[in-house]
């Protein structure tokens, strides 16, 4: 495996946590959107991601990139999914979108779950950027056996 394919793979999945990371915000900024475009709460978005290769079982991902090379591995989004849960009922009579018998339709997002994804996404953020550091460290005591 060379050098610039592990930054690609690292690379992918900077781009994939970084997309989770904004679903993730645009998720907690609109826990109290009673009110879309749609007309219905706002409903909770997810992230749904795939290995690159999708036509191999992920064992055979060492064995193939060292036989042959493989530059194509990594992580790719494939879709952003809408929770389909129920919204969660609240009693305020006299919120404007409240129903005949005063109960208003939330969004269901839970701000704890969300934030529980955040802080995974963001682990998995900083494990990408330390695999970069050090493949760029391993890269520089290669140039500095030559000399």
């Amino acid at each position: 495996m060379s050098f610039f394919s592990s930054m690609n793979t690292s690379a992918t999945g900077l781009t994939a946590q970084r997309l989770r990371m904004d679903i993730i915000s645009q998720n907690i900024a609109n826990v109290n959107t009673t009110r879309t475009e749609e007309g219905t709460p706002y409903k909770r978005k997810s992230v749904l991601l795939q290995e690159k290769n999708d036509s191999k079982p992920f064992s055979t991902f060492l064995s193939d990139s060292i036989d042959a090379g493989q530059k194509n591995g990594g992580v790719r989004v494939t879709k952003i999914i809408e929770d389909q849960k129920p919204f969660k009922k609240v009693y305020e009579p006299g919120h404007p979108d409240a129903d005949d018998e005063g109960y208003v339709s939330m969004p269901n997002v839970n701000i704890v779950e969300e934030m529980v994804n955040m802080i995974s996404a963001s682990r998995s953020y900083e494990a990408n950027v330390t695999a970069i550091n050090t493949t760029k460290g391993m890269a520089m005591k290669a140039l500095e056996i030559g000399r």
